[in-house]
């Protein structure tokens, strides 16, 4: 056990160090628009089922990661128009062995984050093996081991509050996948420091009538009124629900606070009441957009009888609709303009921090090679049991940024000469995918085209050989349009480009969208490995 406990230190140690913040600009979405205004989304990347609060002028976000490692990304801003990625609270995913493995769709579903006694505090579910807490005195700190409060399948979405009576409750809802019933939200009592559930809790709300689908609850209070903003309908056509009462087990009325009305806003719901010290209320919440996933609008907000308005209530009815665009929030002064990192030079000692596994790493995939300033990833061997890099887990991957961008990489690739099949490029990865990349053989490097349609299923990849590579540098690209529409192609020179004259469909993976990135990997067993070394890889308009 103590030999268990020094390697998951250790492995931990030697992620924390190859993750760097990156500060940047994006060349194809900003939301500030620089006039006093911004334009929705305010994150358009694929941060599902947010979470937010604020501490002092800070304010921080967190959103579902489910299998992807790091988990638990948490994004900071001053202005709640400007973000950045700050961290992660889990750089490994529990159980170890589990999450060494992908593990689509599940893992960390909808967390909440809280700032309670000088601490942060961040609940997130996993459906299978039940609810987790985690801590940190700083945000930038290490976080605590996660505890499981509640161990159980189905358990998802909590929510904590601390009452005013000194007593600590949670909300949460289930999932029908694994508890066999859904839409219903139920609370219970927490110890005092919030790390174990102590009783059966009490149902306090069931949409099965109104409101189906009912599930990320998060909890509140103000003015003596228990308040419970949850969305249902539905992630793509759904409304965001409030329920209220005196007591914190109901009964609760009900109010629909806002739904699509006239917007070109599907389904707006799902996210976080936060404050300015000016006396503003805002929303942050949700968008699906299919294979460009759940990306993060942010709504004003206002009270009317106790009951919150989110949007803009167009015909007097107390019930919102979302904005488009809309003036930033007043918190006191002008912040400047950021976004979360995309692009990544690789010359500094970490990863950037929007790249994220496909399962918890290991110390051997990749390093960064510091002297020619380049990520190195070795080229590990796939599981036997991969029917295609649906099943890969070292798998390097960011969100998409934007619905149209382009995305190129340079990259050198150094085969190990007594094998062949090993491969290395740049993927399109959801339940199917499409890659551009270098495969070695024995007369030399091939560059090839793969596709792999329902991958999700378990279907094989197709490939075409699209020339020989006399070096060993080439440079790769994928350019998205309209529609998540990909077109690949590949340059030995970086100037021009020979496209494949193929367009692949993105689609969306488990409950998040596409992604885009990095592999390299092998087939066989060996004591040794080729390496792939990215020079660079560069999210811009064209």
């Amino acid at each position: 056990m103590r030999n268990k406990k020094i390697i998951g230190a250790f492995l931990i140690t030697t992620f924390l160090s190859t993750i760097q913040t990156n500060a940047q600009v994006s060349k194809v979405w900003v939301s500030d628009q620089g006039n006093g205004t911004y334009k929705n989304p305010v994150i358009n990347a694929d941060y599902s089922d947010p979470d937010a609060i604020r501490v002092g002028d800070d304010y921080y976000l967190v959103a579902s990661s489910f299998d992807a490692v790091p988990g638990l990304p948490i994004l900071h801003s001053k202005d709640l128009v400007n973000w950045t990625i700050q961290g992660y609270a889990l750089l490994r995913q529990p159980p170890f062995d589990h999450f060494s493995s992908t593990q689509h769709g599940n893992g960390v579903w909808a967390p909440a984050i809280r700032y309670h006694n000088n601490e942060f505090y961040i609940y997130y579910p996993d459906p299978d093996y039940g609810i987790y807490v985690t801590k940190a005195k700083s945000i930038n700190g290490t976080w605590s081991d996660p505890v499981l409060v509640e161990a159980g399948k189905g358990l998802i979405d909590p929510c904590p509050l601390w009452d005013d009576n000194g007593k600590v409750y949670l909300v949460h809802a289930y999932a029908g996948s694994r508890a066999g019933i859904k839409s219903i939200v139920v609370v219970k009592q927490l110890t005092a420091d919030g790390t174990k559930v102590i009783d059966e809790g009490r149902l306090v709300y069931d949409g099965h009538e109104l409101d189906p689908t009912l599930e990320g609850p998060k909890f509140y209070k103000r003015n003596g009124y228990y308040y419970i903003f949850a969305p249902a309908g539905g992630v793509s056509t759904g409304w965001q629900l409030i329920l209220r009462s005196k007591n914190i087990y109901g009964p609760y009325e009900r109010k629909v606070a806002m739904d699509q009305g006239k917007s070109p806003i599907n389904g707006p719901h799902q996210g976080a009441w936060v404050d300015t010290k000016t006396g503003e209320y805002w929303f942050l919440h949700f968008q699906d957009k299919e294979a460009y996933g759940r990306v993060v609008h942010l709504q004003p907000m206002t009270w009317k009888n106790d009951w919150p308005v989110i949007g803009v209530d167009t015909d007097g009815d107390g019930k919102g609709e979302p904005v488009v665009t809309y003036k930033k929030p007043n918190v006191g002064k002008v912040y400047p303009i950021e976004t979360p990192a995309e692009s990544d030079e690789f010359n500094g000692t970490g990863l950037g921090l929007q790249w994220q596994w496909q399962a918890n790493p290991k110390a051997t995939w990749s390093f960064m090679n510091t002297a020619k300033g380049a990520l190195r990833l070795y080229a590990t061997q796939i599981p036997d049991s991969a029917k295609s890099y649906w099943d890969v887990p070292n798998v390097l991957l960011q969100k998409f940024p934007a619905e149209k961008f382009v995305a190129t990489t340079k990259l050198t690739f150094t085969i190990n000469p007594k094998i062949k099949d090993e491969r290395t490029g740049l993927i399109i990865m959801g339940q199917s995918y499409a890659s551009i990349g270098l495969r070695s053989t024995k007369d030399g490097i091939n560059i090839v085209y793969a596709t792999c349609r329902n991958a999700v299923n378990g279907e094989r990849e197709t490939e075409k050989v699209l020339a020989s590579l006399s070096g060993k540098t080439v440079y790769l690209r994928v350019s998205v349009i309209e529609g998540a529409k990909c077109e690949f192609s590949y340059s030995l020179d970086g100037e021009k480009f020979t496209s494949t004259n193929e367009t692949f469909q993105a689609e969306a993976g488990k409950w998040i969208g596409a992604k885009m990135g990095l592999f390299c990997t092998r087939t066989v067993v060996t004591n040794d490995a080729g390496y792939s070394d990215v020079d660079w890889f560069r999210v811009t308009e064209k």
